[in-house]
Protein backbone atom coordinates (compact mmCIF):
# COMPACT_ATOMS: atom_id res chain seq x y z
CA UNK A 1 0.00 0.00 0.00
CA UNK A 2 1.29 3.72 -0.91
CA UNK A 3 1.08 5.53 2.25
CA UNK A 4 0.82 9.17 2.40
CA UNK A 5 2.32 11.35 4.77
CA UNK A 6 1.20 14.42 7.37
CA UNK A 7 2.29 17.69 7.34
CA UNK A 8 1.86 19.43 11.17
CA UNK A 9 2.16 22.90 9.92
CA UNK A 10 1.67 25.76 12.20
CA UNK A 11 -0.31 28.55 10.52
CA UNK A 12 1.27 31.35 12.67
CA UNK A 13 -0.92 34.25 14.72
CA UNK A 14 -2.76 36.32 13.07
CA UNK A 15 -3.17 36.78 8.97
CA UNK A 16 -2.41 34.12 6.63
CA UNK A 17 1.03 35.99 5.45
CA UNK A 18 2.58 35.22 8.78
CA UNK A 19 2.80 31.31 8.10
CA UNK A 20 6.21 30.19 7.31
CA UNK A 21 8.02 30.18 3.92
CA UNK A 22 7.93 25.89 4.01
CA UNK A 23 4.35 25.65 5.22
CA UNK A 24 2.77 28.06 2.20
CA UNK A 25 5.02 25.70 -0.01
CA UNK A 26 3.79 22.55 1.40
CA UNK A 27 0.27 23.83 1.51
CA UNK A 28 0.64 24.42 -2.36
CA UNK A 29 1.32 20.61 -3.32
CA UNK A 30 -1.42 19.10 -0.34
CA UNK A 31 -4.35 16.84 -0.86
CA UNK A 32 -5.96 17.23 2.04
CA UNK A 33 -5.95 20.56 4.70
CA UNK A 34 -7.34 19.07 7.98
CA UNK A 35 -7.45 22.60 9.63
CA UNK A 36 -8.63 24.65 12.80
CA UNK A 37 -10.88 27.41 13.41
CA UNK A 38 -8.47 30.18 14.50
CA UNK A 39 -6.33 30.16 11.15
CA UNK A 40 -7.02 32.57 8.40
CA UNK A 41 -8.95 30.99 5.82
CA UNK A 42 -7.63 33.50 3.00
CA UNK A 43 -4.86 30.27 3.89
CA UNK A 44 -6.80 27.63 2.35
CA UNK A 45 -7.06 29.29 -1.23
CA UNK A 46 -3.75 28.54 -1.67
CA UNK A 47 -3.97 25.13 -1.80
CA UNK A 48 -4.33 23.47 -5.30
CA UNK A 49 -8.25 23.70 -6.74
CA UNK A 50 -8.39 19.44 -6.27
CA UNK A 51 -7.80 19.33 -2.58
CA UNK A 52 -10.19 18.62 -0.20
CA UNK A 53 -10.61 20.89 2.69
CA UNK A 54 -11.88 18.95 5.80
CA UNK A 55 -12.22 21.87 8.61
CA UNK A 56 -12.06 19.97 12.50
CA UNK A 57 -12.38 23.82 13.91
CA UNK A 58 -11.83 23.18 17.85
CA UNK A 59 -13.05 26.24 19.85
CA UNK A 60 -13.79 27.35 23.42
CA UNK A 61 -17.51 26.07 23.38
CA UNK A 62 -17.44 24.78 20.03
CA UNK A 63 -15.71 21.64 19.36
CA UNK A 64 -16.65 20.29 16.00
CA UNK A 65 -14.52 17.08 16.23
CA UNK A 66 -12.88 14.87 19.28
CA UNK A 67 -9.39 14.75 19.50
CA UNK A 68 -9.88 11.30 18.80
CA UNK A 69 -11.88 11.61 16.07
CA UNK A 70 -9.03 14.17 14.28
CA UNK A 71 -7.06 11.11 14.76
CA UNK A 72 -8.99 8.85 12.29
CA UNK A 73 -9.30 11.09 10.17
CA UNK A 74 -5.68 11.79 9.99
CA UNK A 75 -4.46 8.18 9.57
CA UNK A 76 -7.04 7.57 6.90
CA UNK A 77 -6.61 10.50 4.64
CA UNK A 78 -2.76 9.17 4.85
CA UNK A 79 -3.74 5.49 4.13
CA UNK A 80 -5.23 6.72 0.74
CA UNK A 81 -1.93 8.07 0.09
CA UNK A 82 -2.79 11.44 -0.16
CA UNK A 83 -0.27 14.43 1.10
CA UNK A 84 -1.99 15.57 4.00
CA UNK A 85 -1.79 18.93 5.72
CA UNK A 86 -2.85 19.29 9.47
CA UNK A 87 -3.11 23.08 9.25
CA UNK A 88 -2.99 24.52 13.21
CA UNK A 89 -3.23 28.35 14.34
CA UNK A 90 -0.25 29.01 16.25
CA UNK A 91 2.22 25.96 16.27
CA UNK A 92 1.43 22.67 16.72
CA UNK A 93 3.08 21.99 19.60
CA UNK A 94 2.34 25.01 21.76
CA UNK A 95 -1.46 23.92 23.66
CA UNK A 96 -2.27 22.73 19.71
CA UNK A 97 -2.28 19.20 21.39
CA UNK A 98 0.24 18.15 18.69
CA UNK A 99 1.96 15.85 19.98
CA UNK A 100 -0.95 13.73 20.81
CA UNK A 101 -1.24 13.88 16.73
CA UNK A 102 2.49 12.71 16.10
CA UNK A 103 2.07 9.91 18.54
CA UNK A 104 -1.16 8.25 17.04
CA UNK A 105 0.30 8.77 13.54
CA UNK A 106 3.25 7.34 14.75
CA UNK A 107 1.10 4.11 16.10
CA UNK A 108 -0.12 3.96 12.58
CA UNK A 109 3.16 3.63 11.31
CA UNK A 110 2.23 6.95 9.13
CA UNK A 111 5.41 9.11 8.14
CA UNK A 112 4.61 12.49 9.91
CA UNK A 113 6.76 15.93 9.65
CA UNK A 114 6.60 19.14 11.66
CA UNK A 115 6.89 22.77 10.62
CA UNK A 116 6.57 25.01 13.53
CA UNK A 117 4.71 28.10 13.40
CA UNK A 118 4.84 31.54 15.31
CA UNK A 119 2.48 30.76 18.64
CA UNK A 120 0.48 33.37 19.92
CA UNK A 121 2.16 33.26 23.28
CA UNK A 122 4.93 35.44 21.96
CA UNK A 123 3.26 37.20 18.72
CA UNK A 124 -0.12 38.49 20.24
CA UNK A 125 2.29 40.55 22.67
CA UNK A 126 4.07 41.44 19.84
CA UNK A 127 1.58 42.89 17.84
CA UNK A 128 0.68 44.98 21.12
CA UNK A 129 3.80 46.57 21.21
CA UNK A 130 4.65 44.08 24.27
CA UNK A 131 8.07 42.48 24.89
CA UNK A 132 7.04 39.24 26.91
CA UNK A 133 11.47 39.84 27.77
CA UNK A 134 13.17 42.89 28.73
CA UNK A 135 16.29 43.46 30.90
CA UNK A 136 15.69 44.61 33.84
CA UNK A 137 12.17 43.94 33.89
CA UNK A 138 11.44 40.19 33.13
CA UNK A 139 14.35 38.08 32.03
CA UNK A 140 11.73 34.97 31.18
CA UNK A 141 8.13 34.48 30.69
CA UNK A 142 5.93 31.43 31.14
CA UNK A 143 2.70 30.45 29.45
CA UNK A 144 -0.05 28.57 30.44
CA UNK A 145 -3.44 28.09 29.92
CA UNK A 146 -6.64 29.12 31.65
CA UNK A 147 -7.12 25.54 32.50
CA UNK A 148 -3.78 25.70 34.30
CA UNK A 149 -4.42 29.21 35.49
CA UNK A 150 -7.33 28.44 37.78
CA UNK A 151 -5.68 25.51 39.83
CA UNK A 152 -4.95 27.67 43.41
CA UNK A 153 -1.26 26.34 44.40
CA UNK A 154 -0.50 27.25 40.48
CA UNK A 155 -2.24 30.79 41.15
CA UNK A 156 0.14 31.37 44.24
CA UNK A 157 3.44 29.94 42.78
CA UNK A 158 2.43 32.68 39.75
CA UNK A 159 2.20 35.54 42.13
CA UNK A 160 5.70 35.13 43.41
CA UNK A 161 7.22 35.24 39.78
CA UNK A 162 9.18 38.53 38.72
CA UNK A 163 8.79 37.43 34.92
CA UNK A 164 6.00 37.91 32.32
CA UNK A 165 2.72 35.70 32.57
CA UNK A 166 0.96 34.77 29.16
CA UNK A 167 -2.50 32.93 29.51
CA UNK A 168 -3.72 31.92 26.33
CA UNK A 169 -7.56 30.40 26.09
CA UNK A 170 -8.49 32.89 29.29
CA UNK A 171 -10.45 35.41 27.79
CA UNK A 172 -14.25 33.70 28.90
CA UNK A 173 -12.68 33.04 32.64
CA UNK A 174 -11.03 36.78 32.48
CA UNK A 175 -12.77 38.09 35.64
CA UNK A 176 -12.50 35.12 37.63
CA UNK A 177 -7.97 34.81 36.92
CA UNK A 178 -7.75 38.43 37.58
CA UNK A 179 -9.59 37.48 41.32
CA UNK A 180 -7.60 34.96 41.84
CA UNK A 181 -4.51 36.37 41.04
CA UNK A 182 -5.56 39.25 43.89
CA UNK A 183 -7.01 36.49 46.20
CA UNK A 184 -3.67 35.36 46.12
CA UNK A 185 -1.93 38.72 46.96
CA UNK A 186 -0.72 40.06 43.51
CA UNK A 187 -0.53 43.83 43.48
CA UNK A 188 -3.75 45.03 42.04
CA UNK A 189 -2.23 47.96 40.15
CA UNK A 190 -0.20 45.20 38.09
CA UNK A 191 -0.17 45.91 34.61
CA UNK A 192 -2.43 43.56 32.81
CA UNK A 193 -2.96 43.70 28.52
CA UNK A 194 -5.48 42.01 26.62
CA UNK A 195 -4.76 41.43 22.97
CA UNK A 196 -7.97 40.17 21.10
CA UNK A 197 -7.69 38.90 17.10
CA UNK A 198 -3.62 39.38 17.03
CA UNK A 199 -2.75 40.33 14.47
CA UNK A 200 -5.31 40.54 12.11
CA UNK A 201 -6.86 43.85 10.83
CA UNK A 202 -9.49 43.45 14.17
CA UNK A 203 -7.27 43.44 16.45
CA UNK A 204 -8.22 45.23 19.73
CA UNK A 205 -5.90 46.05 22.72
CA UNK A 206 -7.05 46.64 26.08
CA UNK A 207 -3.97 47.55 28.85
CA UNK A 208 -4.66 48.04 32.53
CA UNK A 209 -4.37 46.62 36.11
CA UNK A 210 -5.41 43.86 37.59
CA UNK A 211 -7.97 45.00 39.27
CA UNK A 212 -9.80 47.15 36.29
CA UNK A 213 -8.84 44.62 33.67
CA UNK A 214 -11.96 42.29 33.30
CA UNK A 215 -13.75 45.74 33.29
CA UNK A 216 -12.20 47.39 30.68
CA UNK A 217 -12.33 44.44 28.64
CA UNK A 218 -16.07 44.31 28.75
CA UNK A 219 -16.15 48.02 27.92
CA UNK A 220 -13.98 47.81 24.91
CA UNK A 221 -16.11 44.87 23.68
CA UNK A 222 -13.19 42.32 23.15
CA UNK A 223 -13.66 38.88 21.79
CA UNK A 224 -12.11 35.50 21.51
CA UNK A 225 -9.83 34.55 20.61
CA UNK A 226 -7.82 36.84 23.01
CA UNK A 227 -4.24 36.50 24.71
CA UNK A 228 -4.28 37.46 28.14
CA UNK A 229 -0.13 39.18 29.66
CA UNK A 230 0.32 39.89 33.21
CA UNK A 231 3.52 41.55 34.60
CA UNK A 232 5.92 45.41 34.50
CA UNK A 233 5.97 43.92 30.46
CA UNK A 234 2.06 44.60 30.24
CA UNK A 235 2.14 48.55 30.50
CA UNK A 236 4.97 49.01 27.58
CA UNK A 237 3.26 50.11 24.66
CA UNK A 238 6.52 50.01 21.76
CA UNK A 239 4.70 51.41 18.81
CA UNK A 240 5.27 53.11 15.97
CA UNK A 241 2.94 56.03 16.11
CA UNK A 242 2.92 55.60 11.86
CA UNK A 243 -0.91 54.80 11.32
CA UNK A 244 -2.15 52.64 8.20
CA UNK A 245 -4.71 55.09 6.29
CA UNK A 246 -7.63 52.38 6.10
CA UNK A 247 -6.55 50.84 9.46
CA UNK A 248 -10.56 51.36 10.81
CA UNK A 249 -12.47 50.43 7.13
CA UNK A 250 -14.21 47.71 6.41
CA UNK A 251 -14.33 46.33 3.47
CA UNK A 252 -16.55 43.20 1.59
CA UNK A 253 -14.99 41.83 -1.30
CA UNK A 254 -16.86 39.81 -3.63
CA UNK A 255 -16.29 37.55 -6.94
CA UNK A 256 -14.16 35.43 -8.02
CA UNK A 257 -11.57 33.87 -5.86
CA UNK A 258 -8.68 35.79 -8.02
CA UNK A 259 -9.78 39.00 -7.91
CA UNK A 260 -10.95 38.81 -3.99
CA UNK A 261 -7.48 37.53 -3.19
CA UNK A 262 -5.63 40.39 -5.16
CA UNK A 263 -7.62 43.02 -3.94
CA UNK A 264 -7.69 41.88 -0.61
CA UNK A 265 -4.00 41.51 -0.36
CA UNK A 266 -3.85 45.10 -1.52
CA UNK A 267 -6.37 46.62 0.81
CA UNK A 268 -4.92 44.48 3.84
CA UNK A 269 -1.29 46.75 2.99
CA UNK A 270 -3.25 49.82 4.13
CA UNK A 271 -5.14 48.35 7.13
CA UNK A 272 -8.30 47.29 6.33
CA UNK A 273 -10.49 44.75 7.33
CA UNK A 274 -11.06 43.19 4.83
CA UNK A 275 -13.99 39.84 4.45
CA UNK A 276 -13.88 38.36 1.26
CA UNK A 277 -16.69 36.61 -0.19
CA UNK A 278 -15.88 34.54 -3.26
CA UNK A 279 -19.20 33.01 -4.38
CA UNK A 280 -18.76 32.75 -7.65
CA UNK A 281 -16.85 30.53 -9.55
CA UNK A 282 -15.20 30.08 -12.90
CA UNK A 283 -15.95 27.07 -15.19
CA UNK A 284 -13.31 26.24 -18.07
CA UNK A 285 -15.41 25.04 -21.18
CA UNK A 286 -13.51 22.31 -22.38
CA UNK A 287 -12.44 23.28 -25.98
CA UNK A 288 -9.24 21.88 -27.47
CA UNK A 289 -10.04 22.86 -30.86
CA UNK A 290 -9.18 26.94 -29.99
CA UNK A 291 -5.96 26.65 -30.30
CA UNK A 292 -5.46 24.43 -34.00
CA UNK A 293 -6.23 27.09 -36.19
CA UNK A 294 -4.25 29.92 -34.34
CA UNK A 295 -2.59 30.74 -37.98
CA UNK A 296 -4.99 31.88 -39.29
CA UNK A 297 -5.86 34.45 -37.44
CA UNK A 298 -4.08 38.13 -37.32
CA UNK A 299 -5.25 38.84 -33.63
CA UNK A 300 -5.76 36.96 -30.18
CA UNK A 301 -8.43 39.16 -27.96
CA UNK A 302 -8.17 38.72 -24.40
CA UNK A 303 -11.09 40.48 -22.14
CA UNK A 304 -10.33 39.43 -18.72
CA UNK A 305 -7.39 37.82 -16.23
CA UNK A 306 -9.54 34.89 -16.47
CA UNK A 307 -9.85 34.64 -20.04
CA UNK A 308 -6.09 34.73 -20.10
CA UNK A 309 -5.47 32.24 -17.64
CA UNK A 310 -7.51 29.78 -19.36
CA UNK A 311 -5.91 30.18 -22.83
CA UNK A 312 -2.58 29.78 -21.08
CA UNK A 313 -4.03 26.30 -19.04
CA UNK A 314 -4.94 25.37 -22.66
CA UNK A 315 -1.75 26.20 -23.68
CA UNK A 316 0.00 24.10 -21.07
CA UNK A 317 -2.65 21.06 -21.37
CA UNK A 318 -1.40 20.91 -25.53
CA UNK A 319 1.79 21.04 -24.64
CA UNK A 320 1.86 24.32 -26.84
CA UNK A 321 4.55 27.07 -26.49
CA UNK A 322 4.58 30.95 -27.16
CA UNK A 323 6.01 30.30 -30.73
CA UNK A 324 2.33 29.60 -31.64
CA UNK A 325 1.73 33.20 -31.07
CA UNK A 326 4.45 34.29 -33.21
CA UNK A 327 2.45 36.01 -35.79
CA UNK A 328 -0.22 37.03 -33.93
CA UNK A 329 -0.85 40.34 -32.17
CA UNK A 330 -2.38 40.33 -28.94
CA UNK A 331 -5.17 42.88 -27.38
CA UNK A 332 -6.19 42.88 -23.86
CA UNK A 333 -8.83 44.98 -22.15
CA UNK A 334 -6.85 45.96 -19.24
CA UNK A 335 -3.24 46.12 -16.92
CA UNK A 336 -4.59 42.96 -14.88
CA UNK A 337 -5.14 40.87 -18.14
CA UNK A 338 -1.87 41.73 -19.56
CA UNK A 339 -0.04 40.75 -16.24
CA UNK A 340 -1.33 37.13 -16.33
CA UNK A 341 0.54 37.32 -20.11
CA UNK A 342 3.58 39.15 -18.96
CA UNK A 343 4.40 36.42 -16.13
CA UNK A 344 4.92 33.72 -18.85
CA UNK A 345 6.73 36.32 -20.77
CA UNK A 346 4.02 37.28 -23.74
CA UNK A 347 3.62 41.29 -23.90
CA UNK A 348 0.52 42.34 -25.28
CA UNK A 349 0.43 44.57 -28.43
CA UNK A 350 -2.49 46.91 -28.23
CA UNK A 351 -4.06 48.13 -24.57
CA UNK A 352 -6.65 50.26 -24.40
CA UNK A 353 -6.23 53.96 -22.13
CA UNK A 354 -10.14 52.48 -20.40
CA UNK A 355 -10.10 49.23 -19.07
CA UNK A 356 -13.42 48.55 -21.17
CA UNK A 357 -14.88 46.37 -23.64
CA UNK A 358 -15.77 49.74 -25.81
CA UNK A 359 -12.64 51.25 -25.63
CA UNK A 360 -10.81 48.07 -26.32
CA UNK A 361 -13.44 47.66 -29.69
CA UNK A 362 -12.34 51.38 -30.75
CA UNK A 363 -8.81 50.53 -30.37
CA UNK A 364 -9.13 47.46 -32.60
CA UNK A 365 -10.93 49.34 -35.09
CA UNK A 366 -7.94 51.70 -35.22
CA UNK A 367 -5.41 48.78 -35.16
CA UNK A 368 -7.26 46.33 -37.01
CA UNK A 369 -6.37 45.96 -40.60
CA UNK A 370 -9.02 45.45 -43.78
CA UNK A 371 -8.16 41.36 -44.84
CA UNK A 372 -7.21 40.94 -40.43
CA UNK A 373 -9.35 38.02 -38.61
CA UNK A 374 -9.94 38.10 -34.93
CA UNK A 375 -9.89 35.71 -32.61
CA UNK A 376 -11.98 36.94 -29.36
CA UNK A 377 -11.29 34.17 -26.26
CA UNK A 378 -13.90 35.23 -23.82
CA UNK A 379 -16.88 34.83 -20.72
CA UNK A 380 -20.02 33.36 -21.80
CA UNK A 381 -21.62 36.83 -20.57
CA UNK A 382 -19.07 39.05 -22.63
CA UNK A 383 -20.09 42.40 -23.03
CA UNK A 384 -22.33 42.79 -26.66
CA UNK A 385 -20.92 46.45 -26.84
CA UNK A 386 -17.36 44.65 -28.16
CA UNK A 387 -18.69 42.91 -31.01
CA UNK A 388 -20.88 45.18 -32.16
CA UNK A 389 -18.78 47.79 -33.15
CA UNK A 390 -16.69 45.11 -34.71
CA UNK A 391 -19.80 44.40 -37.21
CA UNK A 392 -20.22 48.26 -37.70
CA UNK A 393 -16.82 48.49 -38.73
CA UNK A 394 -17.31 45.19 -40.72
CA UNK A 395 -14.14 43.46 -38.95
CA UNK A 396 -14.28 39.51 -39.52
CA UNK A 397 -14.06 38.00 -36.06
CA UNK A 398 -14.79 34.47 -34.24
CA UNK A 399 -16.35 34.84 -31.05
CA UNK A 400 -15.34 31.87 -28.97
CA UNK A 401 -16.70 31.51 -25.16
CA UNK A 402 -14.26 29.50 -23.20
CA UNK A 403 -15.53 29.83 -19.53
CA UNK A 404 -18.40 30.45 -17.63
CA UNK A 405 -18.57 32.08 -14.22
CA UNK A 406 -21.98 30.95 -12.03
CA UNK A 407 -22.94 31.33 -8.14
CA UNK A 408 -22.19 28.67 -5.48
CA UNK A 409 -25.47 29.80 -4.20
CA UNK A 410 -23.99 31.53 -0.96
CA UNK A 411 -25.54 33.38 1.09
CA UNK A 412 -25.01 36.78 3.41
CA UNK A 413 -25.95 39.62 4.75
CA UNK A 414 -22.90 42.39 4.63
CA UNK A 415 -22.79 45.44 6.75
CA UNK A 416 -18.89 46.41 6.49
CA UNK A 417 -18.04 49.87 5.51
CA UNK A 418 -17.97 49.14 1.69
CA UNK A 419 -19.37 46.52 -0.91
CA UNK A 420 -17.16 45.99 -4.23
CA UNK A 421 -18.55 44.04 -7.34
CA UNK A 422 -16.12 44.16 -10.00
CA UNK A 423 -18.64 41.89 -12.86
CA UNK A 424 -22.07 42.06 -13.66
CA UNK A 425 -22.44 38.45 -12.95
CA UNK A 426 -21.22 39.89 -9.82
CA UNK A 427 -23.77 41.80 -8.80
CA UNK A 428 -26.78 39.61 -10.09
CA UNK A 429 -25.25 36.35 -8.36
CA UNK A 430 -25.21 38.65 -4.97
CA UNK A 431 -28.39 40.03 -5.08
CA UNK A 432 -30.03 36.62 -5.92
CA UNK A 433 -29.41 35.55 -2.42
CA UNK A 434 -27.56 37.87 -0.23
CA UNK A 435 -28.32 41.71 1.28
CA UNK A 436 -26.44 44.17 2.44
CA UNK A 437 -26.90 47.04 5.28
CA UNK A 438 -28.47 50.91 4.00
CA UNK A 439 -24.81 52.21 5.82
CA UNK A 440 -22.60 50.06 3.54
CA UNK A 441 -21.26 51.87 0.71
CA UNK A 442 -21.59 50.09 -3.06
CA UNK A 443 -18.19 50.34 -5.42
CA UNK A 444 -18.72 48.57 -9.09
CA UNK A 445 -16.20 48.62 -11.81
CA UNK A 446 -17.17 49.59 -15.14
CA UNK A 447 -20.73 50.57 -16.53
CA UNK A 448 -22.24 47.73 -17.24
CA UNK A 449 -21.94 46.41 -13.75
CA UNK A 450 -23.31 49.69 -12.85
CA UNK A 451 -26.63 49.13 -14.96
CA UNK A 452 -26.71 45.56 -12.90
CA UNK A 453 -26.78 47.20 -9.76
CA UNK A 454 -29.39 49.79 -10.83
CA UNK A 455 -31.81 46.58 -12.07
CA UNK A 456 -31.55 45.67 -8.58
CA UNK A 457 -32.70 49.52 -7.28
CA UNK A 458 -28.79 50.05 -6.70
CA UNK A 459 -28.19 54.08 -6.91
CA UNK A 460 -26.35 55.27 -4.04
CA UNK A 461 -22.93 53.06 -5.44
CA UNK A 462 -19.21 54.59 -6.63
CA UNK A 463 -17.84 53.68 -9.54
CA UNK A 464 -14.08 53.04 -10.00
CA UNK A 465 -12.40 55.52 -12.28
CA UNK A 466 -9.88 52.66 -13.96
CA UNK A 467 -11.63 49.05 -14.33
CA UNK A 468 -9.05 47.13 -11.84
CA UNK A 469 -8.33 46.57 -8.28
CA UNK A 470 -6.39 49.55 -7.92
CA UNK A 471 -9.70 51.92 -9.19
CA UNK A 472 -11.81 50.20 -6.12
CA UNK A 473 -8.63 51.25 -3.84
CA UNK A 474 -8.23 54.67 -5.40
CA UNK A 475 -12.45 55.53 -4.12
CA UNK A 476 -12.03 53.54 -0.62
CA UNK A 477 -9.29 56.08 0.42
CA UNK A 478 -10.61 59.10 -0.78
CA UNK A 479 -13.76 57.93 1.06
CA UNK A 480 -12.18 56.79 4.10
CA UNK A 481 -10.88 60.42 3.72
CA UNK A 482 -13.98 62.29 3.64
CA UNK A 483 -15.59 60.46 6.92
Amino acid sequence: MNTGKVYLVGAGCGDYDLITVRGMEILKHCDVIIYDALIDKNLLDFAPEYAEKICVGKRSGHHSETQAHIHEILIQQALQGKTVVRLKGGDPFVFGRGGEECLALQNAGIAYHIIPGISSCIAAAEFAGIPVTHRQISQGFHVITAHTALGRKEIEQYTKLKETLVILMGFEHLRQIANDFINAFMPIDTPVAVISHAGTPEQKVVRSCLINIADDAEKAKLSAPAVIVIGKTAGMQLLSDIQKPLQNISVTVTGTKKFSSKLSDMLREYGTQVQSLPYLEIVPYQNDSVLENLQTYQWLVLTSPNGAEIFIQQMRKQKKDIRILANLKIAVIGSGTAEILQNYGIYPDLIPEVYTSDALAKALVNHVGNQDKILILRAEKGSPALTEQLDNAGIIYHDIKIYDIVSTGMTAHVKTDFLVFASVSGAEAFFENSTVDQNTKIICIGDMTAKALQKHAVSGYFKAGTQNAEGILEIILQEAKNQ
